[in-house]
Parts: C-alpha cells; sequence; structure tokens
C-alpha cells in the first residue's frame, strides 16, 4: 500500500510539474504569436483598436466643434446682413459762425 501510494504521488507531481511546463509554454507561445502580429500589423500600417477608437473620437469633437464655428459663423453672417436703423447724425452747426475761445496768458507772454 505504502508503494502504491508513493507512485501515484510521484506520478502526481510528475504531471503537475509538466502541466505547469505545458502552461508556461502556451504563454510563451501566446507573447511570441502576439508579439508576431503586433509587429507584422506595424509593419503594414495597420493599427489596434484602441488607437483607432481614439482617432476617431477625436475627428468626432473635431466634426461637432467645426459644426458649432459654422453655426456661429452664418448667425453673424446674418446679423451683419440685417439692415441696420440709420445712426441719428448729431446736430450741425451750420449757419452758426464757432467763436474763439481766449487765450488764457502764459508765462512767457508775460515778461
Amino acid at each position: 500500500m505504502q508503494s502504491s501510494n508513493r507512485l501515484l504521488d510521484d506520478l502526481a507531481k510528475m504531471a503537475n510539474g509538466a502541466l505547469s511546463a505545458a502552461t508556461g509554454a502556451r504563454q510563451e507561445l501566446e507573447q511570441f504569436m502576439q508579439q508576431r502580429l503586433e509587429r507584422f500589423m506595424n509593419e503594414k500600417g495597420w493599427v489596434s483598436r484602441e488607437e483607432f477608437d481614439a482617432v476617431r473620437d477625436m475627428a468626432r469633437k473635431s466634426r461637432e466643434e467645426q459644426e458649432a464655428f459654422a453655426a456661429r459663423l452664418s448667425e453673424l453672417e446674418s446679423r451683419m446682413a440685417k439692415p441696420r436703423a440709420p445712426a441719428r447724425k448729431p446736430a450741425t452747426t451750420a449757419g452758426r459762425r464757432k467763436t474763439p475761445r481766449p487765450r488764457k496768458p502764459t508765462a512767457d507772454a508775460k515778461s
């Protein structure tokens, strides 16, 4: 009985070691494949989903700002196109002659 337990324990340890080695190899293989895929995509000029989403969001924001500026511009243009009421002209002094103001004596004139 003791020998069979010992044999089973050894087999379990060996299987566990093999399983952990296979898991490690699988992880390494996945990392290697991901690196190769990323390198291939970069060489071809392709972008990741995250980069694409970021650029799409920036483009959407720029488009919204451009539309807001266009609306503001059209509003300003329509304001400028409306005829304005004529500005009131100041009262003229056409018939009156301006009399010169008397000058105050300066210090140089007294000497």
